[in-house]
């Protein structure tokens, strides 16, 4: 017979729970801590005190109540004693950033690839260490930083973020956690995961979807990917590479070519390229205000840029209807250049939804576009950054 949990364990469960809640939600008074945790106000009491007295929290008068009374105390999460480091390794950017507990952006660096793409990953992780450490230079004394995650376009094996393949930069089999880490003045996990996973768990619990235990987030650049969170959990797979939709194959007999060697991918489809070709541009030169110069011409009247959204918009459009068969989500969003195409082809995508979607799914679906933004991303790497400290505050704190 299986032995119930210590009074040591519940009482780390209910730190990190509580811990959980002024992180995601903000200051917090403890009166609706307790209720919200289902404890009584003693315990509340005792768990502040420690996470105080470990420098994660603080207690503060709340403004005016205009009630009568003694006010409950609002406990608020020490944002510049204790942060993560989060990065983003995106298509057209190398961006970095000090988020403090709460997501609180405390410093950041970012710049164009130097000379395109570099092939060699020890040259990225120098460039990353070193924005590292000119933040952690200007971090405030006596604070503390707690994780680190890298987020990768590509496929990344989990547990230990192996990045199996970066079809845009050229990786394979490689290390970058390691690399990243040995350049790194830290003594804690570097973790590296996909960027549209983080994407989704960035949008769950800071964005548009907070609320929703079941969506899909879509994140385009030049390929498409995808995070599923299912009953509040992020969808991984067997080794981590669950969300490859960018190859779930929509047109196999007469679609384009696409970069992993087959036809018809959804990526070769809708993604930027399809986009940029269909209009007449060059699909070589790629990128966000290229995207956004297409939407922009379609709304000013032009024949081949409104024609252009409207092929991908129906191709991104069976791709949705296909995800939300398989997941039955109550939210998709569109994250990345997705937003501006989406916006400009939103009658085609919900039309081919209408059409190619169980009507028992789509019922009460909504369709939404990143609330976050261009941060999306950084952010979903913050919060895996964070999710050790969230779990077992006191023992991550003693450790890093």
């Amino acid at each position: 017979m299986k032995a119930g949990p210590s009074q040591d364990e519940v009482r780390q469960q209910n730190l990190g729970a509580l811990l959980r809640h002024v992180h995601f939600d903000g200051p917090t008074s403890r009166a609706v801590l307790a209720t919200r945790l289902g404890l009584n106000r003693s315990t509340i009491l005792g768990l502040v005190g420690d996470l105080t007295a470990a420098g994660l929290v603080r207690e503060e008068l709340p403004q005016e109540t205009g009630r009568a009374g003694r006010p409950s105390l609002v406990v608020r999460p020490e944002s510049t004693r204790v942060h993560v480091l989060a990065v983003d390794l995106g298509v057209e950017r190398l961006a970095t950033a000090l988020i403090g507990l709460g997501g609180v952006f405390l410093d950041r660096r970012e710049c164009p690839w130097p000379d395109g793409h570099p092939q060699d990953p020890a040259q990225v992780a120098a460039i990353l260490a070193g924005f590292a450490q000119e933040m952690l230079a200007r971090a405030p004394d006596g604070s503390s930083c707690v994780g680190v995650a890298v987020a990768v376009r590509g496929i990344v094996r989990h547990p230990d973020g192996l990045v199996s393949l970066t079809p845009n930069m050229g990786w394979k089999g490689v290390d970058f956690a390691g690399a990243f880490a040995a350049r790194l003045p830290l003594d804690v996990p570097v973790l590296v995961a996909n960027e549209a996973n983080l994407g989704a768990l960035a949008e769950h619990r800071r964005g548009i979807g907070r609320g929703s235990q079941n969506l899909v987030y879509l994140h385009g650049e030049i390929g498409i990917g995808a995070g599923v969170i299912t009953d509040g959990e992020l969808l991984r797979g067997e080794r981590g590479y669950a969300g490859e939709i960018g190859h779930m194959n929509v047109n196999p007999y007469q679609g384009r070519p696409c970069g992993c060697g087959a036809h018809g991918c959804l990526e070769a489809e809708a993604g930027e390229r399809a986009l940029l070709e269909a209009a007449g541009r060059d699909g070589r030169l790629t990128g966000a205000d290229a995207v956004r110069s297409v939407v922009t011409a379609a709304d000013r009247g032009d024949v081949s840029a409104r024609a252009a959204l409207h092929r991908v918009g129906d191709w991104l459009g069976i791709g949705i209807a296909n995800l939300v068969n398989l997941f039955d989500p109550d939210l998709v969003i569109l994250g990345g250049t997705l937003r501006d195409v989406f916006l400009g082809s939103a009658a085609q995508v919900r039309s081919r939804i209408n059409t190619n979607a169980l009507a028992a799914v789509r019922e009460h679906l909504r369709l939404r576009v990143s609330e976050l933004g261009d941060d999306t991303v950084l952010i979903g790497a913050a919060e895996l950054a964070f999710s050790e400290l969230l779990t077992r505050p006191l023992e991550t704190l003693t450790r890093s």
